[in-house]
């Protein structure tokens, strides 16, 4: 948009984002540009080493002792690398992030990565900029480069604090009450009894509509209808004034005494012209209510769709606060757009011709102008959802340019007898935006008989109606979105991501009509909360901290103090959450089974030799009840028993787990895969890492050559494969099928003279057999061997992570050398040593 002329392209070091460079002119001088990206964060927030275990640290250190340090927020993007390398050697450099706190915060860290590689600029000289734009168009693009600015530090501050707060508070809370919970019950279905200071008051306000369902008691009422007849053959319904009554007796009189008179006397007409208000400009808050209430998106999702319109360039900037366009908002500009799509052309140019109406005055939050499309497109380009939302979105911007919606009200006010009962009709003068919103035109109604004071109608009926009054509904996203807003819980950005959190970690389902349905985990929760300490769900706290925060950015407040008060205050509220942990466990108890009560048996324990029991609800593990020990296991597969086979070191029986018949399996001894035997192994590995040097299932005697795709991973034969053998990578999700129908693959001692892989023998039946000559039998190299050479393909688990190199499908791991590490030997090492090295220390 910048730039018209040549340019050349280029992917960077990491394979994520893509260089241009190009020739141009910069504040008036000749110049070379550089123009990449970055993938979100470049850095996050952690705990340093010793303090991510949940073991050896009690969580109350989280508060002040425990150090943080800055890390690679996706260390495999290396974006700290990539971008000293392009900026290297550089003499300014222009931030184009989003425009908002997260943007801002993202600019320092891109600052701190590429200021200490770039060229030293002189005393006074000027070299970082930040470029102010709301839309990815030339005019926006070419305005923010002429009026170029500096980042502000105090926004990114504000982002800094919100993140250690969230970091240390939601850490503290949510490792003692998982380690607390999850060792005493079994069928809590949640891997992580999370805490978070706005998660939680989110949850709050949905279990407090489940409370109020659950207390209500349903009354009965009665209500007077009437039907009167203007005409032979048409009849009106009239309502009572007095709406309803809640004695029986009394309604029967009041029944009775209406009975006896035979027609209804008109006391007074009125006609009353009536606006309906256009809507005011869009901001993020009412596009997420929308697009759950009315399109079926949750929150998270329709952010997602959002931001990839922006980006795409068909709608502003979707994060914003904001519902007033700037005095200088060129809104005939973006209606030209529009003015040929067929969904709304005519509209659109008669809008154009009468002229554009002076929008609603809105709330200007100084942050980026309303929601707005950019420019024209159709379905097809779109698709789906996509389309869905920036139909919306440009629906809703002509409204808000187009007139009020005016009608015409009717009212009609009846006696009978002594009672008074009305009716009211709406007749519609100028549909105004309703046009272009259909959904919130004036319902079609019967047009009402022309009548004066004094006429008098013959009664149709009168009877009274039996109702009950009825519970409150749970809330749906759009209602908990406005809760949240109301009360200050999260940002527009992060709101979505709140309430996708309660869903994802159990805690709330979405049941038809997009509403919250509280789970069992999450009424206890919020219930426990309450009985303890009520400020830690009640939103008052959460938004009183919003508040400090939002000073920070507006250089009102100090960074340090804002971080200390804060954290002070938690430390106390955990300190008492803990000491008064048992009054949140006896509501536990109540909604929850036991460890030893729960599972069924599956595996011996190594120590008392009696059966474990194997719990499939998140997060799967295994309890030994005589002993009292918990095992956890791997996540996200099927656990079973391993042919009853038992761990050399403890004496444990071996279980198998397994992704599916087209992922990975490996077996692991519950005791080592919690407490690694050598000091090579960390916690949560399973056989096909162990290091052990004789037993049949460790890495030592199944492994066979270095992954060709990973860096650390060896590849393993699946012993429990055949007849569809297959080896896979102990770290990385490739998988290597062979041999298919072989009666029999192992892995031999001897290994290959060319790439140090270890040898496979493999047995065929003479039956079935593949190789040349009939033989049945052969020991070859997976990798060198010709032989094997049709025999082997490399694919990726079903399971494969986002994040792995490399497409999905076939490839042919076959030939001379793909033991190999593409582009270089293997190392030295051989990887099917019998581990000498590991003999001074095994156990």
């Amino acid at each position: 948009l910048i730039f018209t002329g040549n340019m050349s392209s280029r992917k960077g070091l990491n394979g994520a984002c893509s260089v241009h460079e190009y020739a141009g002119s910069f504040i008036g001088q000749s110049a070379h540009f550089k123009m990449t990206s970055v993938c979100g964060h470049v850095m996050t927030l952690d705990f340093i080493g010793k303090y991510n275990s949940w073991d050896k640290v009690d969580p109350a250190e989280l508060f002040s002792k425990a150090p943080t340090e800055k890390k690679e927020a996706n260390p495999k993007l290396t974006m700290v690398k990539f971008l000293q390398v392009e900026g290297r050697g550089c003499d300014c450099i222009v931030l184009w992030l989003d425009c908002d706190k997260e943007g801002e915060n993202i600019c320092f860290e891109v600052l701190d990565a590429v200021l200490p590689v770039m060229n030293k600029p002189r005393s006074t000289e000027r070299t970082i900029y930040r470029a102010k734009f709301s839309s990815i168009t030339d005019t926006d693009i070419c305005n923010a480069m002429n009026h170029l600015g500096e980042p502000n530090r105090n926004e990114a501050l504000s982002v800094d604090a919100r993140q250690e707060l969230d970091l240390r508070i939601g850490c503290a809370f949510t490792r003692f009450q998982t380690k607390y919970f999850q060792g005493k019950y079994g069928n809590l279905d949640s891997s992580l009894i999370s805490f978070g200071p706005c998660q939680t008051p989110t949850l709050g306000f949905c279990v407090e509509r489940h409370d109020k369902i659950q207390s209500f008691k349903p009354e009965t009422y009665w209500v007077l209808q009437a039907k009167v007849n203007p005409e032979k053959e048409s009849s009106l319904t009239l309502d009572w004034d007095r709406v309803r009554v809640f004695d029986r007796e009394i309604a029967q009189m009041f029944l009775s005494i209406t009975k006896m008179a035979k027609e209804a006397k008109v006391e007074s007409v009125s006609k009353k012209e009536k606006v309906k208000q256009r809507p005011l400009a869009l901001n993020t808050v009412e596009m997420l209510r929308v697009a759950s209430a009315a399109l079926g998106m949750g929150p998270q999702h329709a952010m997602q769709i959002a931001e990839r319109l922006y980006t795409q360039g068909y709608i502003s900037y979707p994060r914003t606060e904001t519902t007033h366009y700037p005095e200088n908002f060129d809104l005939k500009g973006c209606l030209r757009q529009q003015a040929n799509n067929p969904y709304w052309a005519e509209t659109v140019k008669a809008l154009l011709s009468e002229g554009v109406n002076r929008p609603r005055k809105g709330h200007d939050a100084g942050d980026h102008p309303p929601i707005t499309p950019m420019r024209t497109a159709t379905e097809a380009e779109l698709g789906g959802d996509g389309w869905r939302l920036y139909e919306y979105i440009t629906r809703h911007f002509i409204a808000t340019v187009s007139a009020d919606c005016k009608y015409l009200q009717t009212t009609i006010s009846f006696s009978i007898g002594p009672e008074r009962f009305t009716c009211i009709g709406k007749v519609v003068t100028s549909p105004g935006f309703t046009a272009i919103m259909p959904w919130h035109s004036i319902p079609l109604e019967e047009s009402l008989p022309h009548c004066e004071k004094g006429d008098l109608f013959p009664i149709g009926e009168i009877k009274l109606l039996e109702k009950q009054t009825s519970p409150p509904d749970y809330l749906t996203e759009a209602e908990l979105i406005t809760l949240m807003e109301k009360h200050g819980i999260g940002t527009d950005a992060s709101i979505p991501v709140h309430i996708n959190n309660i869903c994802q970690r159990n805690y709330v389902t979405v049941e038809s009509g997009r509403r919250l349905k509280p789970t069992n985990l999450g009424i206890v929760l919020v219930h426990g909360y309450y009985k303890i300490d009520a400020e830690l769900v009640l939103p008052t706290i959460r938004s009183a901290v919003e508040k400090q925060l939002n000073l920070i950015a507006l250089g009102k407040a100090n960074y340090h103090q804002v971080l200390e008060h804060t954290l002070d205050i938690f430390k106390r509220k955990f300190h008492y959450f803990v000491d008064s942990i048992a009054g949140m466990d006896e509501l536990m108890e109540v909604s929850f089974s036991p460890l030893a009560a729960t599972g069924k048996p599956l595996s011996r324990c190594g120590k008392c030799h009696r059966f474990m029991k194997y719990i499939q609800a998140k997060p799967s593990r295994l309890h030994c009840s005589h002993c009292d020990d918990t095992y956890s296991l791997p996540q996200n597969g099927t656990i079973k028993l391993y042919k009853e086979l038992r761990c050399p070191l403890d004496d444990f029986e071996l279980v198998l787990w397994s992704s599916g018949s087209r992922g990975k399996s490996y077996p692991l001894c519950p005791y080592c895969y919690n407490h690694p035997p050598f000091r090579d192994m960390k916690k949560g590995m399973g056989c096909n890492e162990c290091t052990h040097p004789t037993c049949q299932h460790s890495l030592s005697m199944l492994g066979i050559g270095q992954c060709v795709e990973c860096e650390n991973g060896v590849l393993v034969l699946d012993s429990t494969s055949g007849p569809k053998w297959k080896m896979a990578c102990n770290k990385c999700n490739v998988i290597v099928h062979f041999f298919e129908n072989a009666h029999k693959v192992r892995v031999s001692p001897e290994t290959c003279d060319l790439c140090d892989a270890a040898l496979v023998d493999v047995d065929f039946n003479k039956a079935k057999s593949p190789l040349p000559g009939d033989e049945t039998q052969h020991s070859g190299c997976i990798f060198c061997d010709p032989v094997f050479q049709d025999l082997v393909e490399l694919k990726h688990a079903a399971m494969r992570h986002p994040m792995h190199r490399g497409g999905q499908g076939k490839r042919q791991g076959r030939g001379r050398g793909k033991g190999r590490r593409p582009g270089g030997r293997l190392n030295s090492k051989k990887p099917k040593d019998k581990m000498a090295a590991l003999a001074a220390y095994f156990v």
